[in-house]
């Protein structure tokens, strides 16, 4: 791709927003990139059609965008920078966990191929972002640790907050002050009806968290 380098910083956004959504939906529908990054519908539109005319995604109508080979190994490329990014941010500079995701935008698109070895080395090789989502190997590799949305606990069951898959600063704000953060052990108290707000013990305290809210937090059972 020959793009100016701020079409490219452009580019790469969209490509991981495409990414994020293909992982948690399977498709990116055009409504939810608009959502996501927060741009007018013609503009998603124009940059879609950019995007399949370089062969980074496919476009079927009515029903998504995916990336393609190409598009995915760019994506990955990105989150890699960007996640990285995320734990400079965090373990040298000392940042607190809910400003980090979008000064890593800004960050990640200054970290090169000469600068990520060591990057890495002086960070200890970390395995995953602050909000404990996986950092992708060089060779594009994402290693998963097993987990299911908070969602899927019943009443009485304990778990382990594995990841934050939702990045947005007062969400994490609001998590980190009630201590729902990667490696806390949680207890699901009760589950209202009729989709109704899940109440959650963390340490001694209990909350109410919506349904929306539960099904970004991924846990693994401990009991």
């Amino acid at each position: 791709m020959c793009v100016s380098e701020e079409i490219s910083a452009v580019i790469e956004k969209y490509l991981e927003c495409i990414f994020k959504l293909q992982e948690k939906c399977g498709v990116a529908r055009t409504k939810d990139i608009v959502k996501s990054l927060g741009v007018v519908p013609g503009t998603v539109t124009n940059t879609v059609v950019w995007l399949e005319k370089n062969g980074l995604v496919t476009h079927k109508p009515y029903k998504g965008v995916k990336l393609t080979e190409k598009g995915r190994k760019i994506a990955l490329q990105v989150i890699r920078r960007h996640r990285l990014s995320e734990r400079l941010l965090t373990d040298i500079l000392h940042m607190e966990w809910d400003k980090v995701h979008d000064a890593a935008c800004k960050v990640e698109h200054s970290i090169t191929d000469e600068i990520i070895k060591p990057l890495e080395k002086i960070l200890g090789h970390p395995k995953t972002c602050p909000h404990g989502n996986p950092i992708p190997t060089k060779c594009g590799g994402i290693i998963e640790e097993p987990s299911q949305p908070l969602t899927a606990l019943n009443e009485r069951e304990q778990c382990t907050v594995v990841k934050i898959t939702e990045e947005k600063a007062d969400l994490l704000r609001y998590l980190n002050t009630i201590g729902l953060v990667p490696g806390a052990s949680v207890e699901v108290v009760r589950k209202a009806p009729f989709n109704g707000p899940i109440t959650i013990k963390v340490g001694k305290a209990n909350h109410a968290l919506s349904r929306e809210v539960a099904s970004i937090i991924k846990v693994k059972r401990t009991m």
